[in-house]
């Protein structure tokens, strides 16, 4: 027997292929990531809330800042700077705690990515015009995984 898959025999008499749900869990994350490089800020919320609420453990947080920090950048799109200033700090708050990488995320690099973006969020509840083109948003770049 594989350890990550293998086959059995499902309650209906066919035989079907089944995997670690560990492996389901990764596969998920890189879509969420994926969603999120590509501009895609709901449905990257919709993958990873997934995996949120599924996680029993520490990763919990983690999770979620990522899903704030998608959502504030479906907001920002929206014109809603008032929620995108809101989540994208909750967001980063969160994922600070897991300094300086987690999951192949140099946190560091994309927190300090972010900064900016907080800045001109806050100037534009302030009344300054912001243009936020999906070409100049943040980008999750993942790394080789040391933890």
């Amino acid at each position: 027997m594989e350890p990550a898959s293998a086959w059995a025999e499902s309650e209906y008499g066919k035989i079907i292929r089944y995997c670690n749900p560990q492996d389901f869990m990764e596969s998920d994350y890189l879509k969420g990531i994926e969603h999120f490089n590509r501009g895609e800020f709901f449905e990257c919320h919709e993958v990873l809330e997934a995996l949120w609420m599924a996680e029993p453990g520490p990763d919990k947080l983690f999770y979620q800042g990522l899903i704030q920090v998608a959502v504030a950048f479906h907001h920002l799109l929206n014109d809603n700077y008032r929620g995108a200033a809101v989540l994208l700090s909750q967001g980063a708050e969160k994922l600070r705690r897991y300094l300086p990488a987690h999951k192949g995320i140099d946190l560091e690099k994309f927190l300090a990515a972010l900064e900016p973006w907080r800045r001109s969020i806050e100037a534009a509840l302030s009344g300054e015009r912001l243009e936020a083109t999906e070409a100049g948003l943040p980008k999750i770049e993942l790394q080789p995984q040391g933890d």
